[in-house]
């Protein structure tokens, strides 16, 4: 088996962020040392997508924001389901994620980035949720774990009871907040429905590494 190789690094508030290659079209994302995401292994990302979009592609002219970047497979997956007319805001807090989507990442996705309906946005997304009202269409979340605690513990700002009523605020009427997380979250599922302002369903995604699940919550 071909040896990985450090394609290029940069430090971000929670580690190295590293993109190694391993052949031509191997890729894998490691956060301090940690494995991210692997090209190989994109099922449950492209999922949240499939899964968050499909109201969305009925309007004639949807507006969708999507959290994180990785290595674009969710933002592939979601201009697969979108038509010409779309919108999609694609928020990502770094860079250099964006240049290697841009780079050496753009053949897997089919440069999505450069999609004519995409803007990116090098923001965070929580700030954009915030600052909206009635903005959206669809909101799907695919950040580093997602919910489920791991180790650094609950992260308010995209998941507690307040982050929930900012996103309903940002959809519009039927909107789908998705999220996707590492390991299914009881305490953040209870969130969601404890709302009481969405209809919520969590799906297993089957084959999608340890227990990836999306959390699917529409706007009543």
């Amino acid at each position: 088996m071909l040896p990985w190789h450090i394609v290029d690094s940069v430090r971000t508030a929670e580690g190295e962020l590293t993109l190694h290659q391993r052949g031509e079209r191997d890729f894998r994302m490691t956060i301090d040392g940690r494995v991210l995401m692997v090209s190989q292994a994109s099922r449950s990302e492209q999922e949240l997508a499939r899964l968050g979009c499909p109201a969305a592609r009925e309007l004639e002219h949807p507006t969708v924001l999507i959290g994180g970047l990785g290595m674009g497979f969710t933002l592939r997956a979601a201009l697969e389901q979108l038509p010409p007319t779309a919108r999609v805001t694609m928020c990502e807090i770094t860079q250099t994620v964006v240049d290697w989507c841009r780079g050496p990442l753009a053949e897997l996705t089919g440069g999505a980035v450069n999609d004519p309906r995409v803007i990116v946005e090098i923001a965070d997304v929580a700030l954009v949720i915030r600052q909206s009202t009635g903005r959206f269409d669809a909101i799907l979340l695919d950040l580093y774990e997602g919910p489920n605690a791991g180790r650094r513990g609950a992260n308010g700002e995209f998941y507690d009871a307040q982050a929930i009523a900012r996103a309903h605020t940002a959809l519009r009427p039927g909107g789908i907040f998705a999220v996707w997380s590492e390991d299914p979250d009881a305490a953040f599922e209870k969130r969601l429905r404890a709302s009481n302002t969405f209809q919520v369903e969590c799906r297993r995604i089957a084959g999608g590494g340890r227990h990836h699940v999306v959390y699917l919550a529409r706007r009543s």
